[in-house]
C-alpha cells in the first residue's frame, strides 16, 4: 500500500469550467479517506485525476515517493471500483477475479491462491463458478471489490461504489467494507455524496464545494467543530439551524451566524421563546419539528421524542442553550467559535 499526496491539484476544462482549484490533499498509507460534497463540486474529477483517467492542468500527483503525475493509468497501480462495477459479463466470478493477475503474467499457482484468500474474506467461494447476471447486486459489489483486492495495488480508488444497492444492502456492505479495511489496512480513497456512508465509514472526511476542500477532518470533528457554515450544513441530518446573531462586545455592524443543532434545541411547555408547529415529521423514535419562532422569519427544526411531538399548529416554547451555539463570520461563513 502507498500514500497518495495532490500538491497544487487543479483542473479547467476547454469551456472554462475549473472542476479542481488548486488542492492540496495527503491521503495516509492505510488510510480510509472519503470524499464527500454535493453534486458537480468535483469529487469524481478529482478521483479520476488521481486514477489518471484525466490529466491535470496543473500541479502533481505521488503515490508513495513516486511521481505519476504524467503516468497512464496502466503504470499506478491502484484499483478502482466504480459505481456499475463494470464486471466481464461472459466470465464467470473466478475469471472476473483472476483477470487483473493474468494480465500482469502471475502464474496459475499464485493466481489461485491469492482467488481462495479473497473469496473467504468476501464470503464468495459459492459464487466463484456464477457469471454476473446470476448474482444479486450486493454479490456483484462483493465480486467488484474482490477484484480489486486480489490485484494487492497500491491504492483502492471507489467511486460510489454502493449507490446502486438498497437501504439494507448498503448498511450490510458498509459493515462488509470497513471490516475489509481494518482486516488488509488498504489505502482508500472514496466518493459519495451520502453523509452516512462518509460519517460511518471514514478515518477522515474530505468535505468539497466548486472544486476546493473546506474542511478535512476526522467525522466526528467536522460533524461537532465544521470549518464554515457550508460544512455545518452539509454535515449532519437534519441540518444545522443557522440563525441571525449579534456578539455581545463586538462593535461589527455585520454581526454573526449562529448554528445549532436540531438534537439540541429543546422544546417545552413554558419557559423560552414562543414558537408555532409548522410541520411534524416522524422519523421513527423521534421526530423532526418545523418551528417558526414569535417575531422572525427564519425557520427552526428541533428534534424531539416521540412522546413529546406536539400537533401541527401548537404552541410551544423553545430555548438555545449557549454552550451547544457554533457561532460564524456572517461575512465568509467561517467558524468563529463553539462547543
Amino acid at each position: 500500500m502507498a500514500a497518495i499526496t495532490l500538491a497544487g491539484l487543479s483542473k479547467t476544462y476547454p469551456n472554462g469550467h475549473v472542476a479542481v482549484r488548486r488542492l492540496d490533499l495527503r491521503v495516509e498509507d492505510g488510510e480510509f479517506l472519503v470524499l464527500v460534497g454535493p453534486s458537480g463540486c468535483g469529487k469524481s474529477t478529482l478521483l479520476r485525476l488521481i486514477a489518471g483517467l484525466e490529466t491535470p492542468t496543473d500541479g502533481r500527483i505521488l503515490i508513495g515517493d513516486a511521481d505519476v503525475t504524467a503516468q497512464p493509468p496502466q503504470r499506478r497501480d491502484l484499483a478502482m471500483v466504480f459505481q456499475s462495477y463494470a464486471l466481464y459479463p461472459h466470465m464467470s466470478v473466478r475469471e472476473n477475479l483472476a483477470y487483473g493477475l493474468k494480465v500482469r503474467r502471475t502464474d496459475a499457482a499464485t493466481i489461485a491462491r491469492q482467488i481462495a484468500s479473497v473469496a473467504t474474506a468476501l464470503d464468495i467461494e459459492a459464487l466463484l463458478d456464477r457469471r454476473p447476471a446470476q448474482l444479486s447486486g450486493g454479490q456483484r459489489q462483493r465480486v467488484a471489490l474482490g477484484r480489486a483486492i486480489v490485484r494487492k495495488a497500491n491504492a483502492f480508488l471507489l467511486d460510489e461504489p454502493l449507490s446502486n444497492l438498497d437501504p439494507s444492502l448498503r448498511a450490510q456492505a458498509r459493515a462488509e467494507l470497513r471490516r475489509l479495511h481494518r482486516q488488509l489496512g488498504i489505502t482508500v480513497v472514496y466518493v459519495t455524496h451520502d453523509q452516512e456512508e462518509a460519517m460511518t465509514l471514514s478515518d477522515r472526511i474530505a468535505v468539497m464545494r466548486d472544486g476546493e476542500l473546506e474542511q478535512v477532518a476526522p467525522p466526528l470533528d467536522v460533524y461537532a467543530r465544521p470549518a464554515n457554515t457550508f460544512v455545518a450544513r452539509f454535515i449532519g441530518a437534519p441540518a444545522m439551524n443557522l440563525l441571525p446573531a449579534a456578539v455581545a462586545g463586538v462593535d461589527d455592524p455585520a454581526g454573526a451566524v449562529a448554528g445549532i443543532r436540531p438534537q439540541d434545541v429543546q422544546v417545552r411547555t413554558e419557559g423560552g421563546q414562543l414558537a408555532t408547529v409548522d410541520l411534524v415529521e416522524p422519523r421513527g423514535p423521534d421526530y423532526v419539528l418545523h418551528l417558526r419562532l414569535e417575531g422572525s422569519s427564519t425557520p427552526l427544526l428541533a428534534v424531539v421524542s416521540g412522546a413529546m411531538a406536539p400537533a401541527v399548529g401548537a404552541h410551544v416554547f423553545v430555548t438555545l442553550p449557549a454552550d451547544r451555539l457554533h457561532l460564524f463570520d456572517q461575512r465568509d461563513g467561517s467558524r468563529l467559535s463553539g462547543p
